[in-house]
């Protein structure tokens, strides 16, 4: 009994008492398709359902989202975890399209925002109504054309050419580079230069505990009673949570201290490019004060939400396509070869990229190069930044397949699932192949956002994936053009506990400058 009793056996005894509880008086109903219930997937256990393999290894849980994925097809299926309301698994893409096109019947509910607040607050991604509508407009006037094509022209040709000269001293003295940071690195300069006219690095403190209560977060997805065993672990959480909230408010006082600071035009030693970034930096936060007025903590959750949105998922997305690239050489090639052809165009040569100045690398753009977005977006299908999503009904509803839902019945989707369902994608699903969204012409091949939900859909799809798209292209092929790169690590690389994908321990590789 003093074995049973100690504080590490506490929590897990409260784990028994309230699955026995609940399979005696709290039985989760079953859902029903056309009057018949659904079924329910391998492992479903009595009294626990589903609730043990949510508190899995993440990569085996993506695993078993897509053994599910590969018996049920398009089916839809039914999963049960005690403590929470009945749930369903959806893969068909006329089910999701249903949930994109219905806000106000699938929201995020307090399932998702309960689990999600201490982290985000009433940031844009738990926000509804006019408050999400706010901060949406916002969000729109920043990624306005003009401001894209500064971010083309001056602002990631600028601390593209820092990371180009960087890496190329790393690889004259034969340093093991981490790519995951290098990346992290341009999008954290990026978007605190003109979101919030802030200098931010990637490993800062901020950088550092979002990161760790992100999964700590992540954790509570997967732990139905996370309410409990958090009053024995939540200790570096709380911590992190701590130095999260000073830099929001940071970012809010910076930019009104900066506001009242402005009289007139300003001037600026770098020049006419100089003066279009300066004229644009801070237009987010800018924007989200005048939305949002004087609330000051409301203001720091909305920008650290979109901080996180613009800087995090772009930057894994980034890590993932080197990855994937290293591993095959063909697409290298081919990538090479079209931004070489793009250059000579314009009378330039990839050894004259890199430098303060140079802005050779805006040629490369998401409309002139066809086959650098098809490696992107075949890498965002087999990493995708979100690899889950889930949604709780505000309301009884029935999916086109005849599935009816409950009020306060939980919807889940899995990106990684569906992002290989040979159903969609063909028996070759689990291969890396970017020839698959080009036509024969060598066109740019457009998916509906439910066959390729990465960016979401309906009102709430990505604002931000004009920006992410600008972004990979030159990154993705000045990187290839300026260097080879190779492996500095054994095996697989796989994702780290997070809300997004960040790849576990960065992507350690050797640089070799072709210049």
């Amino acid at each position: 009994m003093t074995v049973l009793l100690d504080g590490h056996s506490l929590p897990w005894l409260a784990l028994i008492l309230t699955f026995v509880i609940y399979y005696i008086f709290l039985r989760i109903p079953n859902i029903r398709r056309n009057g018949s219930p659904l079924r329910k997937p391998p492992n479903t256990l009595p009294i626990v359902g589903n609730g043990l393999l949510f508190l899995q290894d993440r990569q085996k849980l993506f695993s078993w989202f897509v053994k599910c994925e590969r018996q049920f097809g398009l089916e839809t299926f039914q999963i049960t975890v005690p403590t929470l309301h009945p749930g369903v698994v959806i893969n068909d893409p006329k089910n999701l399209d249903y949930v994109f096109k219905n806000e106000g019947v699938f929201a995020k509910g307090d399932f998702v925002k309960q689990r999600s607040w201490d982290l985000f607050g009433n940031g844009i991604i738990n926000a509804d109504g006019e408050l999400w509508k706010a901060q949406r407009k916002a969000g729109t006037h920043f990624l306005n054309t003009y401001n894209l094509r500064v971010l083309t022209d001056v602002a990631l040709p600028r601390y593209l050419n820092r990371t180009v000269d960087h890496l190329r001293a790393q690889a004259k003295n034969g340093e093991i580079v981490d790519l995951q940071l290098i990346f992290h690195e341009i999008t954290s300069q990026l978007m605190g230069k003109m979101a919030y006219d802030m200098e931010m690095h990637a490993d800062d403190d901020f950088t550092l505990a979002f990161d760790y209560a992100s999964g700590a977060v992540t954790a509570r997805f997967q732990n139905p009673l996370w309410f409990i065993t958090e009053k024995f672990t939540s200790s570096r959480f709380r911590k992190s949570l701590a130095i999260i909230r000073e830099f929001g408010l940071g970012i809010v006082n910076n930019a009104v201290d900066g506001h009242h600071r402005a009289t007139g035009p300003q001037t600026c030693a770098d020049g006419a490019d100089g003066n279009r970034l300066d004229e644009v930096s801070g237009s987010l936060i800018q924007s989200l004060l005048a939305a949002l007025g004087s609330q000051h903590k409301l203001v720091a959750d909305a920008a650290l939400t979109y901080l996180t949105a613009g800087r995090d998922t772009t930057a894994q997305a980034l890590t993932w396509c080197l990855y994937l690239l290293m591993q095959n050489e063909f697409a290298v090639n081919k990538i090479r070869a079209e931004a070489e052809a793009l250059l000579k165009a314009d009378g330039l040569d990839f050894q004259q990229l890199g430098g303060e100045s140079d802005t050779s690398s805006a040629v490369f753009t998401p409309q002139s190069m066809p086959y650098t977005m098809a490696v992107f977006y075949e890498t965002l299908r087999l990493y995708p930044p979100i690899p889950f999503e889930i949604r709780e009904c505000e309301q009884p509803t029935v999916l086109p397949d005849g599935t009816f839902l409950p009020k306060k019945a939980v919807v889940v989707w899995s990106l990684w699932a569906m992002n290989r369902s040979r159903i969609t994608w063909g028996e070759d699903a689990d291969k890396f192949k970017p020839e698959r969204w080009l036509t024969e012409a060598g066109q740019l091949i457009t998916k509906s956002s439910s066959e390729f939900p990465v960016f979401y859909g309906g009102q709430r799809t990505c604002l931000g994936k004009r920006m992410a798209e600008i972004i990979a292209t030159q990154v993705i092929a000045t990187m290839v053009l300026t260097f080879d790169f190779a492996t500095a690590y054994n095996g697989e690389r796989v994702s780290k506990i997070s809300l997004t994908l960040p790849m576990k321990d960065g992507l350690p590789c050797y640089v070799k400058s072709r210049a």
